[in-house]
Protein backbone atom coordinates (compact mmCIF):
# COMPACT_ATOMS: atom_id res chain seq x y z
CA UNK A 1 0.00 0.00 0.00
CA UNK A 2 2.96 2.30 1.10
CA UNK A 3 4.79 1.83 -2.33
CA UNK A 4 1.37 2.21 -4.19
CA UNK A 5 1.15 5.63 -2.54
CA UNK A 6 4.32 7.05 -3.05
CA UNK A 7 3.82 5.98 -6.95
CA UNK A 8 0.50 7.69 -7.16
CA UNK A 9 2.49 11.00 -5.32
CA UNK A 10 4.93 10.90 -7.77
CA UNK A 11 2.93 11.12 -10.91
CA UNK A 12 0.84 13.85 -9.68
CA UNK A 13 4.05 15.81 -9.01
CA UNK A 14 4.93 15.00 -12.52
CA UNK A 15 1.39 15.70 -13.80
CA UNK A 16 1.72 19.10 -11.84
CA UNK A 17 4.98 19.71 -13.44
CA UNK A 18 3.70 19.56 -17.00
CA UNK A 19 0.93 21.01 -16.44
CA UNK A 20 2.86 24.18 -14.85
CA UNK A 21 5.40 24.19 -18.03
CA UNK A 22 2.35 23.89 -19.87
CA UNK A 23 1.00 27.04 -18.56
CA UNK A 24 4.31 28.75 -18.58
CA UNK A 25 4.77 27.74 -21.98
CA UNK A 26 1.36 29.84 -22.78
CA UNK A 27 2.44 32.60 -20.69
CA UNK A 28 5.32 33.15 -22.97
CA UNK A 29 3.94 32.75 -25.76
CA UNK A 30 0.59 34.95 -25.22
CA UNK A 31 3.75 37.97 -24.02
CA UNK A 32 5.24 37.51 -27.33
CA UNK A 33 2.03 38.09 -28.86
CA UNK A 34 1.55 40.73 -27.27
CA UNK A 35 4.82 42.68 -27.83
CA UNK A 36 4.55 41.75 -31.82
CA UNK A 37 1.30 43.99 -31.89
CA UNK A 38 2.36 46.64 -30.50
CA UNK A 39 2.52 49.89 -32.79
CA UNK A 40 5.27 50.94 -34.47
CA UNK A 41 5.76 54.47 -34.27
CA UNK A 42 9.84 54.08 -34.99
CA UNK A 43 9.57 56.60 -37.90
CA UNK A 44 6.61 59.04 -36.57
CA UNK A 45 9.63 61.90 -35.49
CA UNK A 46 10.07 61.90 -39.59
CA UNK A 47 7.10 61.20 -41.13
CA UNK A 48 5.05 64.46 -41.65
CA UNK A 49 1.87 65.66 -44.43
CA UNK A 50 3.26 64.21 -47.45
CA UNK A 51 6.41 62.44 -46.75
CA UNK A 52 5.22 59.46 -47.63
CA UNK A 53 3.15 60.97 -50.99
CA UNK A 54 6.47 62.39 -51.79
CA UNK A 55 8.01 58.68 -51.86
CA UNK A 56 5.57 57.06 -53.41
CA UNK A 57 3.97 59.75 -55.83
CA UNK A 58 7.37 61.65 -56.85
CA UNK A 59 7.78 65.79 -57.36
CA UNK A 60 7.91 67.12 -60.72
CA UNK A 61 8.93 71.06 -62.00
CA UNK A 62 7.62 74.15 -60.00
CA UNK A 63 4.02 75.40 -59.62
CA UNK A 64 2.85 77.69 -61.65
CA UNK A 65 0.48 80.27 -59.83
CA UNK A 66 0.14 84.23 -60.01
CA UNK A 67 2.20 86.20 -57.23
CA UNK A 68 -1.29 87.32 -56.07
CA UNK A 69 -2.96 83.46 -55.90
CA UNK A 70 -3.40 83.32 -52.53
CA UNK A 71 -2.09 83.56 -49.10
CA UNK A 72 1.45 81.63 -48.91
CA UNK A 73 1.77 78.98 -45.64
CA UNK A 74 3.44 75.94 -44.70
CA UNK A 75 3.12 72.84 -42.25
CA UNK A 76 5.86 71.98 -40.14
CA UNK A 77 6.29 68.60 -37.27
CA UNK A 78 9.27 67.20 -35.39
CA UNK A 79 11.03 66.67 -38.23
CA UNK A 80 12.04 70.82 -38.71
CA UNK A 81 13.32 70.57 -35.01
CA UNK A 82 12.38 74.50 -33.45
CA UNK A 83 11.61 76.93 -35.89
CA UNK A 84 13.11 80.27 -36.25
CA UNK A 85 9.29 82.05 -36.34
CA UNK A 86 10.08 85.46 -36.99
CA UNK A 87 12.24 84.32 -40.22
CA UNK A 88 9.28 82.38 -41.75
CA UNK A 89 7.07 85.34 -41.05
CA UNK A 90 9.33 87.43 -43.18
CA UNK A 91 10.01 85.01 -45.79
CA UNK A 92 6.34 85.55 -46.48
CA UNK A 93 4.52 82.71 -44.22
CA UNK A 94 0.94 83.63 -43.16
CA UNK A 95 -0.50 80.68 -41.86
CA UNK A 96 1.17 76.68 -40.91
CA UNK A 97 -0.19 73.34 -39.81
CA UNK A 98 1.43 71.77 -37.20
CA UNK A 99 1.93 68.14 -36.48
CA UNK A 100 0.64 67.24 -33.06
CA UNK A 101 0.01 63.96 -32.95
CA UNK A 102 0.18 60.36 -34.61
CA UNK A 103 -1.87 57.63 -33.87
CA UNK A 104 -2.87 56.87 -30.40
CA UNK A 105 1.13 56.94 -29.48
CA UNK A 106 2.94 59.73 -30.70
CA UNK A 107 2.84 63.28 -29.54
CA UNK A 108 5.50 65.92 -31.21
CA UNK A 109 8.41 67.08 -29.28
CA UNK A 110 8.36 70.54 -30.41
CA UNK A 111 4.52 71.16 -30.85
CA UNK A 112 4.68 73.77 -28.15
CA UNK A 113 7.11 75.57 -29.74
CA UNK A 114 5.86 75.25 -33.44
CA UNK A 115 2.28 75.60 -32.54
CA UNK A 116 2.68 78.77 -29.78
CA UNK A 117 6.11 80.22 -31.71
CA UNK A 118 3.71 80.46 -35.02
CA UNK A 119 1.03 82.22 -33.22
CA UNK A 120 3.32 84.58 -31.52
CA UNK A 121 5.05 85.42 -34.90
CA UNK A 122 1.03 86.59 -36.06
CA UNK A 123 0.68 83.36 -38.07
CA UNK A 124 -2.44 81.92 -38.44
CA UNK A 125 -2.07 78.29 -36.91
CA UNK A 126 -3.69 74.70 -36.77
CA UNK A 127 -2.80 70.90 -35.63
CA UNK A 128 -2.99 68.04 -37.91
CA UNK A 129 -2.96 64.01 -36.78
CA UNK A 130 -0.99 62.23 -39.20
CA UNK A 131 -4.00 58.77 -39.28
CA UNK A 132 -2.92 54.94 -38.33
CA UNK A 133 -5.85 52.95 -38.93
CA UNK A 134 -3.89 49.97 -38.52
CA UNK A 135 -3.47 50.69 -34.80
CA UNK A 136 -6.44 51.99 -33.01
CA UNK A 137 -10.01 53.07 -34.21
CA UNK A 138 -10.70 56.53 -35.70
CA UNK A 139 -13.08 57.76 -32.06
CA UNK A 140 -9.81 57.08 -30.38
CA UNK A 141 -7.51 59.07 -32.58
CA UNK A 142 -9.87 61.92 -32.76
CA UNK A 143 -10.10 61.68 -28.48
CA UNK A 144 -5.98 61.30 -28.69
CA UNK A 145 -5.28 64.53 -31.13
CA UNK A 146 -7.66 66.87 -29.37
CA UNK A 147 -6.45 65.86 -25.90
CA UNK A 148 -3.14 66.80 -27.30
CA UNK A 149 -3.51 70.36 -28.97
CA UNK A 150 -5.94 69.60 -31.93
CA UNK A 151 -8.52 71.46 -30.91
CA UNK A 152 -10.30 74.68 -32.38
CA UNK A 153 -11.52 77.85 -31.24
CA UNK A 154 -13.31 80.85 -32.85
CA UNK A 155 -10.69 83.40 -32.55
CA UNK A 156 -10.15 84.09 -35.85
CA UNK A 157 -6.08 82.37 -35.39
CA UNK A 158 -6.72 79.23 -35.16
CA UNK A 159 -7.64 76.72 -37.93
CA UNK A 160 -9.29 73.40 -38.07
CA UNK A 161 -7.57 70.42 -37.01
CA UNK A 162 -6.55 68.41 -40.14
CA UNK A 163 -6.47 64.64 -40.85
CA UNK A 164 -3.49 63.52 -42.49
CA UNK A 165 -4.92 60.63 -44.75
CA UNK A 166 -1.81 59.12 -46.66
CA UNK A 167 0.08 56.35 -47.36
CA UNK A 168 1.31 54.10 -44.72
CA UNK A 169 4.80 54.33 -43.39
CA UNK A 170 5.15 50.68 -42.51
CA UNK A 171 3.44 48.58 -44.54
CA UNK A 172 0.32 48.61 -47.20
CA UNK A 173 -1.01 51.48 -48.39
CA UNK A 174 -4.17 51.30 -47.32
CA UNK A 175 -3.14 50.61 -43.77
CA UNK A 176 -4.88 46.81 -44.51
CA UNK A 177 -8.39 48.47 -45.46
CA UNK A 178 -10.17 47.69 -47.91
CA UNK A 179 -12.33 50.90 -49.20
CA UNK A 180 -15.29 50.10 -47.11
CA UNK A 181 -13.46 50.15 -43.59
CA UNK A 182 -11.40 53.12 -44.58
CA UNK A 183 -14.55 55.54 -45.20
CA UNK A 184 -16.18 53.88 -41.64
CA UNK A 185 -12.24 54.92 -40.11
CA UNK A 186 -12.20 58.30 -41.63
CA UNK A 187 -16.24 59.12 -40.78
CA UNK A 188 -15.48 57.99 -37.08
CA UNK A 189 -12.49 60.15 -36.54
CA UNK A 190 -14.52 63.10 -38.55
CA UNK A 191 -18.07 62.91 -36.65
CA UNK A 192 -16.17 62.55 -33.28
CA UNK A 193 -13.81 65.63 -34.46
CA UNK A 194 -16.65 67.28 -35.35
CA UNK A 195 -18.84 66.24 -32.01
CA UNK A 196 -16.39 67.96 -30.03
CA UNK A 197 -15.40 71.11 -31.58
CA UNK A 198 -18.55 71.63 -34.20
CA UNK A 199 -15.73 71.77 -36.64
CA UNK A 200 -15.59 68.71 -39.45
CA UNK A 201 -12.07 68.52 -39.74
CA UNK A 202 -10.04 69.48 -42.54
CA UNK A 203 -8.54 65.99 -44.62
CA UNK A 204 -5.57 66.26 -46.07
CA UNK A 205 -4.38 63.76 -49.23
CA UNK A 206 -3.22 63.40 -52.63
CA UNK A 207 -6.15 62.32 -55.36
CA UNK A 208 -4.49 58.92 -55.77
CA UNK A 209 -4.28 57.75 -52.65
CA UNK A 210 -7.73 59.01 -51.72
CA UNK A 211 -8.96 57.18 -54.76
CA UNK A 212 -7.79 54.02 -54.23
CA UNK A 213 -7.65 53.75 -50.87
CA UNK A 214 -11.38 54.55 -50.11
CA UNK A 215 -12.78 53.49 -53.12
CA UNK A 216 -13.74 57.27 -55.13
CA UNK A 217 -15.81 58.07 -51.92
CA UNK A 218 -17.50 61.34 -52.86
CA UNK A 219 -19.38 61.78 -49.56
CA UNK A 220 -16.63 64.11 -47.60
CA UNK A 221 -16.45 66.54 -50.25
CA UNK A 222 -20.38 67.78 -48.59
CA UNK A 223 -18.68 68.47 -45.22
CA UNK A 224 -14.50 68.57 -45.47
CA UNK A 225 -12.65 70.70 -46.27
CA UNK A 226 -10.10 69.98 -48.48
CA UNK A 227 -5.94 70.18 -48.20
CA UNK A 228 -4.58 68.69 -51.70
CA UNK A 229 -0.88 67.46 -51.86
CA UNK A 230 0.30 67.52 -55.49
CA UNK A 231 4.05 68.62 -56.40
CA UNK A 232 3.61 69.11 -59.91
CA UNK A 233 3.26 72.37 -61.62
CA UNK A 234 -0.74 72.04 -61.56
CA UNK A 235 -3.00 71.10 -59.39
CA UNK A 236 -4.78 68.49 -61.41
CA UNK A 237 -7.74 66.60 -61.19
CA UNK A 238 -8.92 66.48 -57.13
CA UNK A 239 -10.36 63.71 -55.07
CA UNK A 240 -13.65 62.37 -55.63
CA UNK A 241 -16.56 64.77 -54.94
CA UNK A 242 -14.48 67.51 -54.21
CA UNK A 243 -14.81 70.92 -56.74
CA UNK A 244 -12.26 73.30 -54.98
CA UNK A 245 -9.58 72.38 -52.38
CA UNK A 246 -9.11 74.96 -49.53
CA UNK A 247 -5.13 74.28 -49.10
CA UNK A 248 -2.52 73.43 -51.56
CA UNK A 249 0.82 71.77 -50.99
CA UNK A 250 2.46 72.51 -53.80
CA UNK A 251 6.01 71.22 -52.47
CA UNK A 252 7.80 69.70 -49.88
CA UNK A 253 10.81 72.46 -49.37
CA UNK A 254 10.84 76.06 -50.26
CA UNK A 255 11.44 79.54 -48.83
CA UNK A 256 9.60 78.75 -45.91
CA UNK A 257 10.46 75.62 -43.06
CA UNK A 258 8.89 72.66 -44.04
CA UNK A 259 6.32 71.93 -46.60
CA UNK A 260 5.36 74.61 -48.74
CA UNK A 261 1.40 75.69 -48.94
CA UNK A 262 -1.17 78.02 -51.04
CA UNK A 263 -4.54 79.25 -49.43
CA UNK A 264 -7.56 79.19 -52.08
CA UNK A 265 -7.87 82.90 -51.22
CA UNK A 266 -6.58 86.10 -49.81
CA UNK A 267 -5.52 86.16 -46.39
CA UNK A 268 -8.67 87.68 -44.96
CA UNK A 269 -10.27 84.49 -46.46
CA UNK A 270 -7.77 82.51 -44.11
CA UNK A 271 -8.82 83.97 -41.25
CA UNK A 272 -12.56 83.95 -42.08
CA UNK A 273 -11.47 80.29 -42.57
CA UNK A 274 -10.44 80.02 -39.14
CA UNK A 275 -13.39 81.50 -37.35
CA UNK A 276 -15.83 79.70 -39.56
CA UNK A 277 -17.28 82.58 -40.92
Amino acid sequence: MGVAVRLWSSKLRLGTLLVSVALGTTAVCGAASSTASTPDYSKAEDTFAGSQIAAVEGTGDPPRFAADAGALGHDVSGHQGEVNWPGAWGAGGRFVYVKATEGTGFINKQFAQQYNGSYQAGMVRGAYHFARPDVSGGRAQAEYFLAHGGGWSADGRTLPGALDAEYNPYGDACYGLDPARMVAWLREFSDTYHARTGRFPVIYTSTNWWNRCTGNNAEFAQSNPLWIARYQPTIGPLPAGWTRQFIWQFADSGALPGDQNLFNGALDQVKGFAANN
